[in-house]
């Protein structure tokens, strides 16, 4: 016959005098059935913040403006350059430096080194201004053909008296003059005129045409004649 502990017996009717109301232990939720339950979604963001390198190297990629060269070919040396070197330093408020023959042509009496014509380069905001006054006096259009391979463009002006102010000296006379804009991308061209590791620009750092007539249409509010 099987007999209960009695000292067994003793600690249980402590325990059950202690806790007369005994709650049940709550059952934790089965591992399968955490698995189960429905995981809440997290939305993605609409857009992606840039990195500062990603916006680093956009910035590089921009097209701006190199320089920008004011010139007039005269021919010969004389009182009519300086003349022409006087035109240009009144447009452009740049002291005009002049140019020399690379080679001699007998017919028009020109010799290597002789001076016969005169040139201003602007860089910067002077190069924008100019600009803006010099396609003005286009009536702020330029042909398409104006345009190279390598994003530059180039035009003439006829008469220095279209610009903007400017009125007709007869001891000065008339002289037209050539403008050409030289484009470049923010970063990278250095390639070609490093002393050291000189290479030929890739063609994703070479400006293109239709680049260069987008830049110069959008930033001047020029319309390119096609």
């Amino acid at each position: 016959m099987n007999m209960e502990n009695p000292k067994a017996a003793a600690r249980q009717k402590k325990k059950a005098e202690k806790n007369p109301n005994p709650v049940a232990p709550v059952k934790k939720p089965a591992a399968k059935a955490r698995a189960s339950a429905p995981k809440k979604k997290v939305e993605a963001p609409k857009t992606k913040k840039r990195t500062p390198r990603q916006t680093k190297v956009e910035g590089m990629n921009e097209v701006v403006i190199e320089k920008v060269v004011v010139n007039i070919g005269v021919g010969q040396a004389g009182e009519r350059l300086n003349k022409a070197a006087r035109v240009l330093e009144m447009l452009t408020e740049h002291k005009a430096v002049f140019t020399t023959a690379k080679g001699s042509v007998r017919d028009f009496n020109i010799r290597t080194g002789l001076q016969i014509g005169t040139k201003v380069t602007l860089r910067g905001p002077d190069s924008e201004e100019f600009l803006q006054r010099a396609f003005y006096a286009k009536d702020n259009k330029i042909p398409a053909y104006s345009f190279d391979r390598d994003g530059n463009a180039h035009f003439g002006i006829p008469d220095y008296t279209e610009f903007k102010g400017m009125k007709y000296d007869p001891e000065i006379g008339i002289f037209g003059m050539d403008v050409a804009i030289v484009l470049k991308r923010r970063g990278g061209f250095r390639l070609s005129r490093r002393m050291i590791r000189t290479s030929k620009l890739p063609r994703k750092i070479r400006v293109t045409k239709e680049e260069a007539m987008k830049f110069i249409s959008g930033t001047f509010n020029v319309t390119v004649v096609r």
